[in-house]
């Protein structure tokens, strides 16, 4: 079979029949029934010590507690081996347990005990049955049981469902249509009978159901509606277009008609029709905003990369945002046009905006957060994520973009205790964590706690090897403390032979070479680090400056102290060196 065809929204199997039980297994309907046949356990008569016992288990079973339950009804079977009910009963007990194997001998002895005339006893063997993918041996006992009597028809909807568990789907819409038959049109029913045709291919079938339901009801819109996007769906879209109209003859007004209807019309490559029908709807006066919010996101779904459609949608949703500034979805969807649009700032703007107005959401304030960083606003960095904490105090990813923030003020114990809460929330994480531990790399570092610094950021190489900010960062620092220098070198090597021509990471492996005194060498990478004129920074110059020193090319050094100087980001002693020509360490 093809299964191109689709109801929209919808699969092969109606969602009740989809689990196997809590009852059974079956529609809502059979479970309604499955309840109602633990209180209904017609058999053998019960009297005397059994009747006592008997009652025992059942008011076990009434406080949900079919593990003591189980003991009575065996007792009652010890007194008297030939009772159905007990067995009944005692089946029930081990089923709502899960024992479904252990159930099964019981339920049969019960049904057996009392020759099939107790239907209650057929319909639980029949779920045990199905439990256990006995297909077969249930359908047969629904067949038995239908065949009895027509007042059994209603368990054909139930048959049915083993019929599709069994992949016979031509049998169960016989059954299907002996209900219908007997009991007249059955909304669920015909449901399952387009699902049914679609997954054979047999699409004007389920448009013929779609019909029956329409003719059910001539004015009610939904199953019109309904109709033109199974239509769709399958690329029937003239015949889409005139559901669409009959729909709208009814009520003019309907937005999800005119939305279909712009979808169309955009397939057509007629956008100015289109357009025409999404100003239909955005024009409604009687719309809420957060119903315009909703089929403008939808529209955005069918639109794909038309960029014309695209267009329009972004001009509709600008107009939306702006007319109902206290929406929060509607800022949220102009957001998020935007950003595909490369706007980074006039998005995060209107997150910004959708966050105040309802900060509920999660995925507002994650993608907030993101584009404050991408932006570098770290003070907006460090409110907004602390504004996320109140609503939000267990995500890590918070904590995260907290300690951040933080580590970039220089708050280095606020963001070691944001960090620390980050890893503690994030266990399950290991992406967040390997970030998390590099930037508590950094944290401890500003602390001044080195051990707990290489710590973290030895937890990061492990997982991630050829982590660049680890790489970069823990081997400019152990060059600070002129510790580890050939781990440094070792490290810092590594990132250069992948990165042959970043400025920052040359100028860290340089750096590395001039603590161990290899000034030679230092020069050349530094040479090489300067060539990346967009990224030398006033740390990159000074260093240049201490080499040439070094090498005895003093004039030169102290040239470039003077640029590193107007560059900025250099050290405290920078001044001095360029006052007195001469190195301090």
């Amino acid at each position: 079979m093809n299964d191109l065809h689709t109801v929209p929204g919808s699969r092969w199997l109606l969602p009740g029949l989809i689990a196997l039980l809590t009852l059974g297994g079956l529609p809502a309907e059979a479970q309604r029934k499955a309840k109602a046949r633990e209180a209904q356990a017609p058999g053998t008569v019960i009297r005397g010590v059994e009747e006592s016992v008997f009652t025992e288990g059942m008011k076990f079973m009434i406080m949900d507690e079919p593990a003591k339950a189980v003991p009575q009804f065996e007792k009652v079977i010890q007194l008297h081996p030939e009772n159905a009910a007990a067995y009944f009963a005692l089946a029930q007990a081990l089923n709502r347990q899960g024992k479904t194997e252990a159930a099964l001998p019981h339920a049969l002895k019960a049904q057996q005990l009392d020759g099939g005339n107790n239907k209650y006893y057929v319909l639980q063997l029949a779920e045990l049955y199905v439990k256990q993918k006995r297909y077969a041996d249930a359908e047969r006992l629904y067949e038995d049981l239908i065949r009895k009597s027509p007042d059994n028809i209603e368990y054909g909807v139930e048959l049915a469902a083993i019929y599709l568990f069994d992949e016979k789907p031509d049998k169960a819409l016989e059954v299907y249509d002996k209900v219908e038959k007997a009991t007249g049109l059955n909304e669920e029913i015909i449901r399952q009978k387009q699902r049914i045709y679609l997954k054979q291919n047999k699409v004007e079938k389920a448009i013929e159901e779609a019909e029956k339901l329409v003719a059910s009801e001539p004015g009610e819109t939904d199953y019109l509606l309904e109709g033109a996007e199974l239509l769709i769906a399958n690329e029937r879209l003239p015949q889409a277009m005139s559901w669409l109209d009959r729909a709208l003859k009814i009520n003019s007004e309907l937005p999800q008609a005119h939305v279909m209807r712009a979808d169309l019309y955009r397939r057509q490559g007629n956008l100015e029709k289109c357009s025409q029908e999404l100003n239909l709807v955005f024009s409604n006066p009687n719309l809420e905003a957060d119903v315009k919010a909703r089929i403008l996101a939808s529209y955005l779904g069918m639109i794909g990369n038309n960029e014309k459609a695209r267009q329009d949608a972004t001009r509709l949703a600008q107009e939306l945002a702006k007319a109902h500034p206290k929406d929060a979805k509607s800022q949220v969807i102009y957001a998020d046009l935007l950003i595909q649009q490369g706007n980074k700032a006039g998005a995060r703007d209107h997150y910004a905006r959708a966050a105040r107005l309802d900060k509920s959401v999660y995925e507002v304030w994650g993608a907030l957060l993101q584009l404050d960083g991408e932006l570098n606003q770290v003070d907006s960095v460090l409110a907004h994520s602390e504004q996320a904490l109140e609503v939000f105090p267990n995500q890590g990813l918070f904590w995260y973009s907290n300690g951040s923030a933080k580590l970039a003020k220089r708050d280095y114990q606020g963001s070691v205790e944001s960090l620390e809460e980050a890893r503690r929330l994030s266990s399950n994480n290991a992406e967040l964590v390997k970030y998390i531990n590099a930037q508590l790399g950094d944290a401890y570092n500003g602390l001044g706690d080195n051990a707990r610094s290489d710590e973290a950021y030895e937890l990061v190489l492990k997982e991630d090897p050829t982590n660049d900010h680890v790489l970069n960062n823990y081997s400019y620092f152990l060059s600070l403390r002129k510790e580890k220098l050939p781990k440094a070198l070792q490290m810092a090597e590594r990132l250069v032979n992948r990165h042959q021509n970043n400025a920052t990471y040359l100028d860290t492996y340089a750096w590395v070479l001039y603590v161990m005194k290899d000034y030679t060498k230092a020069r050349t990478f530094l040479d090489k680090a300067l060539k990346d004129e967009q990224n030398v920074s006033g740390t990159i110059l000074e260093h240049y400056g201490d080499v040439l020193y070094q090498l005895g090319e003093n004039d030169k050094a102290v040239e470039q102290w003077k640029k590193a100087k107007q560059k900025g980001e250099t050290s405290d002693r920078l001044d001095k060196k360029i006052a007195t020509g001469k190195m301090y360490e």
